[in-house]
């Protein structure tokens, strides 16, 4: 969701302001896209729910600390995931499996599933994998940027984010297996 820069400040300047109109559009015209940061951290619909309403208190509550300085989607976002990565420190960690490593991964499965399909396998990682995984590789963030965000080591967030990588692959030659069996048996 892009909204253009006027009708954008509107809406920020309103809720700096604490009006109800405003914050109502701002959660109309970005629940659905910070939902979707929030599914990515949990597979619990109940849970990304509560992560969503939490992270809108923290984005009314903070208003004043966006600057206009990049986009305010993009700062949102990062307040979803911070939400997100708080929540997650209050479940239990528990190490997952580490898969076989899978040689020879073929790419173009990827490039035949659909976004639901992808998101899916990304949403049976493990919560560590699936918090380290979308971090980097969906949020942008840094394996420096992690560390320091979750408290551990740099080289930890490496090694996550490759076994996650790994799982996923696995995951994936599995669902497109699957797939391409189930549509030569019909």
């Amino acid at each position: 969701m892009h909204l253009q820069n006027s009708e954008e400040q509107l809406i920020i300047a309103g809720c700096r302001k604490n009006e109800s109109w405003a914050r109502k559009r701002l959660y109309e015209l970005y629940a659905p896209t910070m939902m979707g940061v929030c599914m990515r951290y949990t597979n619990n619909g109940e849970a990304a729910k509560d992560i969503l309403h939490e992270g809108f208190i923290k984005i009314f509550t903070k208003i004043d600390a966006f600057l206009g300085k990049g986009s305010f989607e993009g700062w949102m976002r990062r307040i979803f995931a911070t939400t997100a990565l708080e929540f997650l420190e209050k479940e239990p960690f528990v190490a997952p499996e580490i898969a076989e490593q899978e040689e020879n991964f073929d790419e173009t499965i990827v490039e035949r599933m659909s976004a639901e399909e992808i998101m899916k396998c990304i949403s049976e990682l493990s919560p560590g994998y699936r918090k380290i995984f979308n971090l980097h590789a969906i949020e942008g963030y840094s394996h420096a940027e992690i560390a320091k965000m979750l408290n551990i080591k740099e080289g930890s967030s490496r090694s996550q984010f490759a076994h996650a990588r790994q799982v996923l692959q696995t995951k994936i030659k599995r669902l497109h297996t699957y797939k391409y069996a189930e549509t030569e048996v019909i």
